[in-house]
């Protein structure tokens, strides 16, 4: 027996979204101008090969993106891997999953937050951070609050100017290139391999650039609110995972051509504004920074819009207090207080520190993509009984089995901060659900295992 997620219709989404709304708030999540935030670490990571390292990451995420649609044309809710775990596998487990998924969600709307004020700081050093941080969570959070498509229409323009901006960068570097900078050629095999080339390396590197990834997954989140979400989504899970991990190996690519070592850089975990200012002079950097704002915004609007959606299914399961976060306004039809509670959330964006933050998000995301593979070989091929035939065995089986396996070995590669601090979340998470369940001895509230 399933759960009833039937809602009245004073409590039920819109299903005003299409296809192009959705690949658009997913693109705006990834924020196709990240890959200039890491690639100075990265590159120290892999020895100058950070367009490899995004390969990899990208031939993981693809797998999983493949086990995302499959369940989501099964489970066509809200909620991402913690729905489809608890339905594929074990409620307990689905609770967990989820409560593991909550730290990156929780968290990538505070990151957001976190950039907004490193950027709009170094430009304007005599405000105080914590106005920048008030005033991008407040603008982000009104804009959630009124509505899901004017989310979707503004990272409409905030996705169109990262990437006229990011055309306009790889035109500067083919310059650059024609005259001699970096490795004197627009096309070479040494950004990607050279004989000091280790495995070992890339996938270190790929496992930092899975946080390039995150949002391909949380579309999921808006399964509730797309027309013909069976349809919908799983094209837009892949597509979303697709054009952001080209987008990310092209623009890597020219940078890693006109930078081939780090030499160059005063600071290697913050080299953004050193590459816009050698790559295009003075005034490219100053356009190139306020467009990192719009990109943060961008980012802010759609993690703010998942997240506000998966704490609406927990709610309405039960699962969190449904009085608080399981509420539509009646008007907008959308999770406003849940909103609000990210919001202040992400106030803490004035204490924080980035490399704190941005590790501990990167456990909750492959807990996420581990279960959600094994989801798929639990339910449509051992649950469902689809083992006959080479196609079922290719997309029940070997599909996910191969994407599990490229996240397992990310995992190998978390740091010491993600693994603790995302070892305690979960640790609290399950004294949490052992509460709530009475010891095991229950399933969550309004979730019947199959």
């Amino acid at each position: 027996m399933q759960p009833d997620h039937s809602a009245s219709g004073g409590d039920q989404f819109r299903k005003s979204l299409r296809l192009w709304h959705v690949v658009i708030i997913g693109l705006a999540y990834l924020t196709p101008m990240t890959v200039f935030d890491t690639f100075g670490i990265v590159s120290g990571i892999t020895a100058g090969h950070v367009p490899s390292a995004y390969i990899l990451a990208l031939a993981g995420i693809l797998f999983t993106a493949v086990s995302y649609g499959t369940l989501v044309r099964r489970f066509p809710q809200s909620g991402s891997a913690y729905t489809y775990t608890q339905r594929a596998i074990n409620p307990h487990v689905g609770f967990l999953v989820g409560w593991s998924s909550l730290l990156d969600y929780l968290l990538l709307p505070m990151v957001n937050a976190l950039l907004a004020k490193l950027y709009l700081s170094a430009m304007f050093p005599e405000v105080p951070a914590w106005v920048w941080v008030a005033g991008f969570v407040s603008l982000i959070s009104l804009i959630n609050m009124r509505s899901i498509n004017l989310v979707a229409h503004f990272n409409l323009l905030f996705v169109a100017v990262q990437v006229a901006i990011i055309a306009v960068f790889i035109y500067l570097c083919v310059r650059g290139l024609g005259h001699g900078e970096g490795l004197g050629t627009t096309w070479s095999l040494l950004p990607f391999a050279d004989n000091q080339t280790h495995l070992s390396a890339l996938a270190a590197g790929a496992t930092i650039l899975c946080f390039s990834f995150l949002g391909f997954d949380a579309v999921t989140c808006l399964s509730e609110e797309t027309r013909d979400p069976g349809k919908t989504i799983p094209r837009a899970i892949f597509l979303t995972a697709l054009i952001g991990g080209m987008v990310f190996i092209l623009v890597s690519y020219f940078i890693q051509a006109y930078f081939p070592t780090m030499a160059r850089f005063h600071d290697q975990e913050a080299a953004l504004p050193e590459i816009a200012l050698y790559v295009g002079g003075k005034l490219f950097q100053s356009v190139f920074i306020a467009c990192t704002v719009i990109n943060t915004i961008a980012s802010g609007l759609a993690s703010q819009t998942s997240v506000s959606r998966l704490l609406y299914v927990m709610g309405r399961d039960n699962v969190i207090p449904a009085s608080i976060f399981a509420r539509l306004h009646s008007r907008y039809k959308t999770p406003v207080m849940n909103i609000a509670v990210v919001g202040l959330i992400s106030l803490s964006a004035i204490f924080f520190d980035l490399v704190t933050a941005t590790s501990i998000i990167n456990f909750g995301a492959l807990v996420a993509f581990s279960f959600v593979n094994l989801s798929v070989i639990n339910h449509c091929y051992l649950r469902e009984g689809n083992r006959k035939g080479l196609a079922n065995k290719l997309k029940y089986l070997v599909l996910p089995t191969i994407g599990f396996c490229i996240i397992v070995s990310l995992w190998l590669d978390l740091n010491e901060h993600s693994l603790m601090f995302g070892g305690l979340w979960a640790l609290l998470g399950v004294i949490y659900l052992a509460w709530l369940t009475k010891a095991f001895r229950v399933a969550p509230p309004n979730c019947i295992a199959e």
